[in-house]
Protein backbone atom coordinates (compact mmCIF):
# COMPACT_ATOMS: atom_id res chain seq x y z
CA UNK A 1 0.00 0.00 0.00
CA UNK A 2 1.20 3.40 -0.80
CA UNK A 3 0.02 6.39 0.29
CA UNK A 4 -0.20 10.03 -1.14
CA UNK A 5 -1.61 13.65 -0.30
CA UNK A 6 -2.65 16.86 -2.30
CA UNK A 7 -3.91 20.26 -1.93
CA UNK A 8 -6.58 20.52 -4.72
CA UNK A 9 -6.68 24.08 -6.58
CA UNK A 10 -9.96 25.72 -5.84
CA UNK A 11 -12.39 24.55 -3.87
CA UNK A 12 -13.48 20.96 -3.64
CA UNK A 13 -15.41 18.99 -1.60
CA UNK A 14 -15.35 15.38 -1.73
CA UNK A 15 -19.09 15.26 0.49
CA UNK A 16 -20.20 16.67 -3.18
CA UNK A 17 -18.32 14.12 -5.19
CA UNK A 18 -19.73 11.37 -3.33
CA UNK A 19 -23.24 12.68 -2.99
CA UNK A 20 -22.81 13.18 -7.35
CA UNK A 21 -22.11 9.40 -7.25
CA UNK A 22 -24.98 8.56 -5.53
CA UNK A 23 -24.25 5.66 -4.34
CA UNK A 24 -22.22 4.64 -7.27
CA UNK A 25 -18.13 4.68 -7.87
CA UNK A 26 -17.23 6.89 -10.95
CA UNK A 27 -16.80 3.21 -12.57
CA UNK A 28 -20.34 1.92 -11.62
CA UNK A 29 -18.88 -1.13 -10.44
CA UNK A 30 -15.47 -1.77 -8.52
CA UNK A 31 -15.87 0.73 -5.80
CA UNK A 32 -18.18 2.31 -3.82
CA UNK A 33 -19.34 5.68 -1.62
CA UNK A 34 -18.73 5.34 2.27
CA UNK A 35 -18.96 7.05 5.43
CA UNK A 36 -16.40 6.84 7.69
CA UNK A 37 -15.48 8.80 10.40
CA UNK A 38 -15.80 12.73 10.15
CA UNK A 39 -16.47 12.07 5.93
CA UNK A 40 -16.83 10.23 3.55
CA UNK A 41 -14.88 7.91 1.58
CA UNK A 42 -14.92 6.97 -2.08
CA UNK A 43 -12.97 3.96 -3.14
CA UNK A 44 -11.68 3.03 -6.13
CA UNK A 45 -11.42 0.17 -7.69
CA UNK A 46 -9.91 0.14 -11.80
CA UNK A 47 -7.35 -1.74 -14.10
CA UNK A 48 -4.44 0.70 -14.88
CA UNK A 49 -4.00 1.94 -18.08
CA UNK A 50 -1.03 0.04 -19.23
CA UNK A 51 -3.51 -3.41 -19.09
CA UNK A 52 -0.82 -5.31 -16.62
CA UNK A 53 -3.17 -5.55 -13.37
CA UNK A 54 -5.49 -3.38 -11.28
CA UNK A 55 -5.27 -0.99 -8.18
CA UNK A 56 -7.55 0.42 -5.66
CA UNK A 57 -7.81 3.75 -4.50
CA UNK A 58 -9.23 5.29 -1.44
CA UNK A 59 -9.73 8.44 -1.25
CA UNK A 60 -10.79 10.61 1.95
CA UNK A 61 -10.63 14.76 2.35
CA UNK A 62 -9.14 16.24 5.75
CA UNK A 63 -10.69 19.24 7.64
CA UNK A 64 -8.26 21.56 6.08
CA UNK A 65 -9.33 20.34 2.37
CA UNK A 66 -6.19 18.28 1.49
CA UNK A 67 -7.22 15.53 -0.27
CA UNK A 68 -5.32 11.96 0.89
CA UNK A 69 -5.39 8.77 -0.78
CA UNK A 70 -3.83 4.80 -0.42
CA UNK A 71 -3.48 2.87 -3.35
CA UNK A 72 -3.54 -1.03 -3.26
CA UNK A 73 -2.40 -3.29 -6.08
CA UNK A 74 -3.72 -6.59 -7.68
CA UNK A 75 0.08 -7.58 -7.36
CA UNK A 76 2.79 -5.28 -5.99
CA UNK A 77 2.53 -2.47 -7.54
CA UNK A 78 5.88 -0.89 -9.57
CA UNK A 79 6.62 2.99 -9.12
CA UNK A 80 5.15 3.76 -12.45
CA UNK A 81 2.31 1.57 -11.62
CA UNK A 82 1.61 3.82 -8.81
CA UNK A 83 1.83 6.60 -10.51
CA UNK A 84 -0.28 5.47 -13.06
CA UNK A 85 -2.86 4.93 -10.34
CA UNK A 86 -2.93 8.17 -8.99
CA UNK A 87 -3.16 9.89 -12.27
CA UNK A 88 -6.56 7.83 -12.79
CA UNK A 89 -7.95 8.71 -9.32
CA UNK A 90 -7.31 12.28 -8.99
CA UNK A 91 -8.48 12.56 -12.70
CA UNK A 92 -11.95 10.77 -12.16
CA UNK A 93 -12.67 13.78 -9.46
CA UNK A 94 -11.58 15.92 -11.78
CA UNK A 95 -8.38 16.91 -9.83
CA UNK A 96 -6.05 17.00 -12.28
CA UNK A 97 -7.60 20.49 -13.25
CA UNK A 98 -6.57 23.78 -11.69
CA UNK A 99 -10.09 24.59 -10.53
CA UNK A 100 -9.52 28.16 -9.23
CA UNK A 101 -10.87 29.42 -12.59
CA UNK A 102 -13.96 27.54 -11.79
CA UNK A 103 -15.38 30.23 -8.81
CA UNK A 104 -14.51 33.11 -12.28
CA UNK A 105 -16.82 31.07 -13.88
CA UNK A 106 -19.64 31.63 -11.11
CA UNK A 107 -18.72 35.21 -10.86
CA UNK A 108 -20.06 35.61 -14.33
CA UNK A 109 -22.56 34.23 -14.85
CA UNK A 110 -25.06 34.37 -11.61
CA UNK A 111 -27.22 31.30 -12.80
CA UNK A 112 -23.67 29.10 -12.98
CA UNK A 113 -22.75 30.76 -9.36
CA UNK A 114 -25.95 29.84 -7.46
CA UNK A 115 -26.16 26.01 -8.59
CA UNK A 116 -22.20 26.07 -7.72
CA UNK A 117 -23.05 27.36 -4.18
CA UNK A 118 -26.07 25.03 -4.05
CA UNK A 119 -24.20 22.25 -4.69
CA UNK A 120 -20.95 22.50 -2.44
CA UNK A 121 -18.64 23.99 -6.07
CA UNK A 122 -19.16 20.52 -7.51
CA UNK A 123 -16.32 19.00 -9.88
CA UNK A 124 -17.80 15.92 -12.31
CA UNK A 125 -17.06 12.69 -11.23
CA UNK A 126 -15.65 10.95 -14.28
CA UNK A 127 -15.23 7.67 -15.30
CA UNK A 128 -11.69 5.73 -14.16
CA UNK A 129 -10.48 5.44 -18.36
CA UNK A 130 -11.51 6.16 -22.14
CA UNK A 131 -12.02 2.29 -21.99
CA UNK A 132 -14.23 2.32 -18.99
CA UNK A 133 -16.68 4.99 -19.90
CA UNK A 134 -16.71 3.51 -23.54
CA UNK A 135 -17.99 -0.17 -21.96
CA UNK A 136 -19.95 1.61 -19.05
CA UNK A 137 -21.93 3.37 -21.87
CA UNK A 138 -22.03 0.48 -24.15
CA UNK A 139 -22.99 -1.90 -21.62
CA UNK A 140 -25.99 0.99 -20.38
CA UNK A 141 -27.70 1.72 -23.67
CA UNK A 142 -31.38 1.30 -23.18
CA UNK A 143 -31.14 -0.25 -19.50
CA UNK A 144 -31.47 1.33 -16.00
CA UNK A 145 -28.28 2.51 -14.39
CA UNK A 146 -28.60 -0.15 -11.71
CA UNK A 147 -28.74 -2.53 -13.98
CA UNK A 148 -25.85 -1.46 -15.75
CA UNK A 149 -23.90 -1.40 -12.33
CA UNK A 150 -24.80 -4.90 -11.53
CA UNK A 151 -23.26 -6.35 -15.07
CA UNK A 152 -20.62 -4.28 -14.35
CA UNK A 153 -19.84 -5.68 -10.80
CA UNK A 154 -20.45 -9.39 -12.35
CA UNK A 155 -17.90 -8.91 -14.81
CA UNK A 156 -15.65 -7.87 -12.45
CA UNK A 157 -16.20 -10.57 -9.71
CA UNK A 158 -15.99 -13.05 -12.32
CA UNK A 159 -12.74 -11.44 -14.72
CA UNK A 160 -11.81 -8.61 -12.75
CA UNK A 161 -8.29 -8.61 -10.87
CA UNK A 162 -9.22 -8.69 -7.35
CA UNK A 163 -7.36 -6.88 -4.88
CA UNK A 164 -6.54 -6.86 -1.32
CA UNK A 165 -7.38 -4.44 1.01
CA UNK A 166 -6.57 -5.84 4.88
CA UNK A 167 -8.37 -6.33 7.47
CA UNK A 168 -9.98 -8.91 5.50
CA UNK A 169 -10.92 -6.70 2.73
CA UNK A 170 -11.00 -6.99 -1.43
CA UNK A 171 -12.97 -5.17 -3.94
CA UNK A 172 -12.75 -6.54 -8.19
CA UNK A 173 -11.66 -3.84 -10.65
CA UNK A 174 -13.53 -3.88 -13.91
CA UNK A 175 -11.38 -6.39 -15.90
CA UNK A 176 -8.93 -5.39 -17.71
CA UNK A 177 -9.37 -5.71 -21.80
CA UNK A 178 -7.73 -8.76 -22.49
CA UNK A 179 -9.83 -10.47 -19.91
CA UNK A 180 -12.76 -9.25 -20.98
CA UNK A 181 -12.40 -10.56 -24.47
CA UNK A 182 -12.75 -14.11 -22.07
CA UNK A 183 -16.26 -13.36 -21.60
CA UNK A 184 -17.99 -15.17 -24.25
CA UNK A 185 -21.48 -14.34 -22.82
CA UNK A 186 -22.70 -11.98 -20.14
CA UNK A 187 -25.66 -11.83 -18.12
CA UNK A 188 -28.09 -9.46 -18.48
CA UNK A 189 -27.03 -7.80 -21.83
CA UNK A 190 -27.81 -9.30 -25.33
CA UNK A 191 -25.13 -11.25 -27.56
CA UNK A 192 -24.70 -7.82 -30.10
CA UNK A 193 -23.58 -5.74 -26.61
CA UNK A 194 -20.92 -8.37 -25.67
CA UNK A 195 -19.58 -8.07 -29.20
CA UNK A 196 -19.49 -4.69 -28.95
CA UNK A 197 -17.49 -4.45 -25.99
CA UNK A 198 -15.44 -6.99 -26.86
CA UNK A 199 -14.83 -4.40 -30.00
CA UNK A 200 -13.39 -1.76 -27.46
CA UNK A 201 -11.51 -3.91 -25.46
CA UNK A 202 -9.63 -4.82 -28.85
CA UNK A 203 -9.92 -1.00 -29.39
CA UNK A 204 -8.19 -0.05 -26.04
CA UNK A 205 -5.07 -3.02 -26.39
CA UNK A 206 -4.52 -1.35 -29.59
CA UNK A 207 -4.02 2.27 -28.26
CA UNK A 208 -7.00 3.78 -30.07
CA UNK A 209 -9.06 4.47 -26.44
CA UNK A 210 -5.65 5.99 -25.00
CA UNK A 211 -7.13 8.38 -22.27
CA UNK A 212 -4.40 10.88 -22.54
CA UNK A 213 -4.10 10.95 -26.49
CA UNK A 214 -7.74 11.42 -26.83
CA UNK A 215 -7.97 14.78 -24.66
CA UNK A 216 -5.12 16.21 -26.32
CA UNK A 217 -6.88 15.80 -29.88
CA UNK A 218 -8.94 18.46 -30.87
CA UNK A 219 -12.71 17.90 -30.36
CA UNK A 220 -13.52 17.20 -33.56
CA UNK A 221 -10.47 14.91 -34.12
CA UNK A 222 -11.21 12.94 -30.60
CA UNK A 223 -15.45 12.45 -31.69
CA UNK A 224 -14.31 11.14 -35.31
CA UNK A 225 -12.15 8.28 -34.09
CA UNK A 226 -14.68 7.87 -31.03
CA UNK A 227 -17.07 7.27 -33.52
CA UNK A 228 -15.22 4.73 -35.74
CA UNK A 229 -15.57 2.24 -32.74
CA UNK A 230 -18.09 -0.59 -32.25
CA UNK A 231 -21.37 0.46 -30.32
CA UNK A 232 -20.13 4.44 -30.46
CA UNK A 233 -22.47 7.18 -31.80
CA UNK A 234 -22.67 10.53 -31.40
CA UNK A 235 -24.10 10.87 -27.92
CA UNK A 236 -21.86 8.00 -26.67
CA UNK A 237 -18.79 9.68 -28.48
CA UNK A 238 -19.29 12.48 -26.49
CA UNK A 239 -19.60 10.87 -23.26
CA UNK A 240 -16.53 9.34 -23.82
CA UNK A 241 -14.80 12.44 -24.30
CA UNK A 242 -16.06 14.46 -21.15
CA UNK A 243 -16.95 12.37 -18.74
CA UNK A 244 -14.07 9.05 -19.87
CA UNK A 245 -11.28 11.56 -21.01
CA UNK A 246 -12.78 14.36 -18.41
CA UNK A 247 -12.23 17.31 -20.96
CA UNK A 248 -13.09 20.05 -19.17
CA UNK A 249 -14.16 22.50 -21.74
CA UNK A 250 -16.61 20.74 -24.20
CA UNK A 251 -20.19 20.96 -24.63
CA UNK A 252 -22.38 17.44 -25.08
CA UNK A 253 -24.73 19.01 -28.35
CA UNK A 254 -26.72 15.31 -28.69
CA UNK A 255 -27.64 15.51 -25.01
CA UNK A 256 -30.95 16.46 -25.00
CA UNK A 257 -31.28 16.44 -21.04
CA UNK A 258 -28.14 18.41 -21.07
CA UNK A 259 -29.93 20.56 -23.67
CA UNK A 260 -32.94 21.05 -21.53
CA UNK A 261 -31.38 22.01 -18.45
CA UNK A 262 -29.89 25.20 -20.00
CA UNK A 263 -33.62 25.66 -21.46
CA UNK A 264 -34.78 25.52 -17.79
CA UNK A 265 -32.31 27.67 -15.73
CA UNK A 266 -31.51 30.37 -18.63
CA UNK A 267 -35.96 30.71 -18.98
CA UNK A 268 -35.92 30.56 -22.63
CA UNK A 269 -38.68 29.59 -24.25
CA UNK A 270 -37.52 26.42 -26.11
CA UNK A 271 -34.17 24.71 -26.62
CA UNK A 272 -31.26 25.87 -27.63
CA UNK A 273 -29.94 25.78 -30.17
CA UNK A 274 -26.47 24.68 -30.86
CA UNK A 275 -25.48 28.41 -31.64
CA UNK A 276 -27.52 30.05 -28.43
CA UNK A 277 -26.00 26.96 -26.48
CA UNK A 278 -22.34 28.16 -27.96
CA UNK A 279 -23.46 31.91 -26.91
CA UNK A 280 -24.61 31.15 -23.70
CA UNK A 281 -21.34 28.56 -22.98
CA UNK A 282 -18.73 31.25 -23.83
CA UNK A 283 -18.59 32.66 -20.46
CA UNK A 284 -18.07 29.29 -19.35
CA UNK A 285 -14.63 28.52 -20.57
CA UNK A 286 -12.27 27.10 -19.98
CA UNK A 287 -15.05 25.03 -17.77
CA UNK A 288 -17.80 24.37 -20.29
CA UNK A 289 -18.50 20.78 -19.60
CA UNK A 290 -17.65 21.53 -15.81
CA UNK A 291 -20.49 24.13 -15.86
CA UNK A 292 -23.01 21.79 -18.27
CA UNK A 293 -22.74 18.63 -15.90
CA UNK A 294 -23.90 21.24 -12.96
CA UNK A 295 -26.89 22.62 -15.17
CA UNK A 296 -27.33 18.61 -15.78
CA UNK A 297 -26.96 17.59 -12.21
CA UNK A 298 -29.36 20.56 -11.18
CA UNK A 299 -32.02 19.72 -13.80
CA UNK A 300 -32.11 15.81 -12.73
CA UNK A 301 -32.21 16.88 -8.97
CA UNK A 302 -35.21 19.25 -10.00
CA UNK A 303 -37.13 16.13 -12.37
CA UNK A 304 -36.16 13.03 -10.44
CA UNK A 305 -38.60 10.95 -12.63
CA UNK A 306 -36.57 11.44 -15.54
CA UNK A 307 -36.11 8.28 -17.96
CA UNK A 308 -32.70 6.73 -17.51
CA UNK A 309 -32.14 6.63 -21.53
CA UNK A 310 -30.94 9.23 -23.51
CA UNK A 311 -31.58 10.60 -26.96
CA UNK A 312 -30.18 12.80 -29.24
CA UNK A 313 -30.34 16.27 -30.03
CA UNK A 314 -33.01 15.53 -32.56
CA UNK A 315 -34.87 13.03 -30.55
CA UNK A 316 -33.64 9.86 -32.30
CA UNK A 317 -31.85 7.32 -29.30
CA UNK A 318 -28.24 7.24 -29.58
CA UNK A 319 -25.34 4.76 -29.46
Amino acid sequence: MTSFEITPKGPFSLAAAADFAGGFAPGLGGGSVEARGAGPSILMAFPLESWTTSAAVDISQAADGTVHGQIFGARELTADEVEQAQVQALRSLSLDHDGTGWMEVGRQDPVIGELQKQYDWIRPVCFYSAYESATSFVIGQRIAMRQGARVKAALGEQYGDEIDLGGGRSVNAFPRPQRLLDAAEVKGISAEKVKRIHGLARAALDGELDTGALRELPVEEAIVRLEALPGVGPWTAQGILMRGCGSADTIPTEDTISREAVRHFYKLDAAPTDAQWLEISDQWRPFRMWATVLLHMGWRREQPETPSYRQGSRGKPQG
